[in-house]
């Protein structure tokens, strides 16, 4: 079956080589080139992987704080108590949950963050949101830096706020990752891409072989997808 297009996306999708892997930083500016949404869209970068997530030796699961955030206001959630409650509200989270009732309305499904937090001594009481807080991504984790200690509470406030952003890989061994917004300078978001790139290869698992990245594209929401190197700032692969 044969998915019609629009004609902006198909102006859009004429100005792509779909032959062609682009330079990295061509591909970036090329996919903010061709955003078709009246709305400020996301640039999203998809890689596809050699790795098999069923392998313990081949999980990839990391953080990376791009150096030029992602364009939007990050909202953060913290479940801690006593003095780790203290260090968020003084740190800048938005939200503190250390009663029970916060803790009933994130149950019910009402999930009004982007980030979600969690001190060591609450992890007992967040294990029980699992179902709720698993699917969506928002399950504190210490590999993801979201499981910290009260003194560090702030640091980790700071991060997810100016643009820390977890990569791991999906059912399919593919990662997806939000690098900014088509309004950014091309140059912004090609550091950001840069960035991200980079901490992927720095993640990469003992048994990946050779160039585990083997493709990767750079889109924006609703609009053609652009195929970037993946040779590129993924030195270190052997």
């Amino acid at each position: 079956m044969t998915t019609k297009h629009g004609k902006k996306y198909t102006a859009a999708a004429a100005k792509v080589d779909v032959d062609k892997v682009y330079p990295a930083r061509e591909a970036v500016a090329l996919a903010k080139e061709t955003s078709i949404t009246k709305f400020d869209a996301t640039v999203e970068v998809h890689m596809r992987t050699t790795l098999d997530s069923r392998q313990a030796d081949q999980q990839l699961r990391d953080v990376v704080v791009l150096p030029h955030g992602l364009g939007k206001t990050v909202r953060v959630l913290v479940f801690a108590q006593g003095e780790g409650a203290a260090a968020a509200r003084a740190g800048g989270a938005d939200l503190v949950a250390d009663d029970d009732e916060t803790m009933k309305k994130i149950e019910s499904g009402v999930l009004d963050f982007d980030v979600a937090i969690a001190t060591p001594d609450a992890m007992g009481k967040v294990g029980r949101l699992g179902r709720i807080l698993g699917p969506r991504g928002l399950m504190p984790n210490p590999k993801a830096g979201t499981v910290v200690a009260a003194q560090d509470m702030e640091r980790a406030i700071k991060e997810a706020k100016a643009g820390r952003v977890e990569y791991r890989l999906d059912k399919t061994n593919n990662i997806h990752v939000s690098i900014g917004k088509v309004s950014f300078d091309a140059d912004k978001l090609f550091e950001n891409y840069v960035a991200l790139v980079d901490a992927v290869n720095k993640s990469r698992p003992s048994g990946a072989k050779g160039n585990f990245v083997k493709r990767i594209t750079v889109t924006t929401t609703m609009g053609p997808g652009v195929k970037a190197d993946p040779s590129e700032h993924m030195q270190g692969a052997e």
